[in-house]
């Protein structure tokens, strides 16, 4: 929750705010811009107190955004807020990236996911990545799984993958559709297995009907690289 003032209106709070920071420019048009960039023009009149928790939480970007500075830094931004008012405020936080460094602490990873170029995961004080979430998941995730769904007969069907060269493991997830099985598989190292499991499926006679990567989240490498760090730390 930023620190608001609940008995003043919005144009009140942000002026005291232009009086905290001792803003020089013409302080009018300068409370106007930010009302206009964060979406709280037609709320400038209104008591703080009377402000939906969304709403408020667009007051506390408006008065971080006081005096232009080049860095924001944003704790837990969306905690307490509905999904419409999460979206919101995600896709504002991402707007007021493009001008200025945002720097987000937060817990929430799929938000990290959603709005964040650049990563810095700590684990007890130490920084044990820092890189882009496609970069992380690259270089983290090493057994790239794959779903497949193949329509068949089960027994004859995991028959074949069990002989499908440099197949790792194999997962039955079970029947989704009628006469046709889902699993996990995975192939051994950096095995790519496509091309031989299509080929012996499509002889038998067995269609496939879905193949796709399964995508590693980031609550997935946070785990794996705090564990890591944590082993490494057990270690020294």
């Amino acid at each position: 929750q930023p620190p608001l003032y609940m008995d003043m209106t919005v144009n009140e709070y942000l002026d005291f705010i232009c009086d905290l920071k001792g803003v020089k420019k013409d302080r009018a048009k300068h409370i106007a811009e930010i009302c206009e960039l964060v979406g709280i023009s037609h709320v400038y009149k209104r008591a703080v107190r009377n402000l939906s928790k969304g709403y408020k939480q667009r007051v506390g970007l408006a008065q971080a955004l006081v005096g232009d500075p080049e860095v924001l830094i944003l704790d837990e931004p969306t905690v307490g807020l509905d999904p419409i008012q999460i979206i919101e405020i995600r896709n504002l936080i991402k707007d007021l990236g493009k001008k200025r460094t945002v720097i987000l602490s937060t817990h929430i990873l799929p938000e990290v996911q959603a709005i964040c170029e650049r990563v810095l995961v700590i684990n007890n004080g130490r920084i044990v990545a820092d890189d882009t979430p496609e970069q992380l998941q690259q270089d983290v995730v090493t057994d790239a799984r794959m779903q497949l769904r193949v329509s068949g007969p089960l027994e004859k069907v995991q028959a074949i993958l069990a002989h499908v060269p440099e197949m790792g493991r194999v997962e039955l997830l079970g029947e989704r559709e009628y006469g046709a099985y889902d699993f996990i598989i995975q192939a051994k190292g950096k095995a790519d297995v496509r091309k031989p499991l299509f080929q012996m499926l499509s002889k038998a006679g067995y269609p496939i009907l879905l193949l796709a990567p399964m995508n590693t989240s980031l609550e997935d490498i946070f785990i794996k690289l705090t564990a890591d760090s944590q082993k490494k730390a057990g270690k020294e």
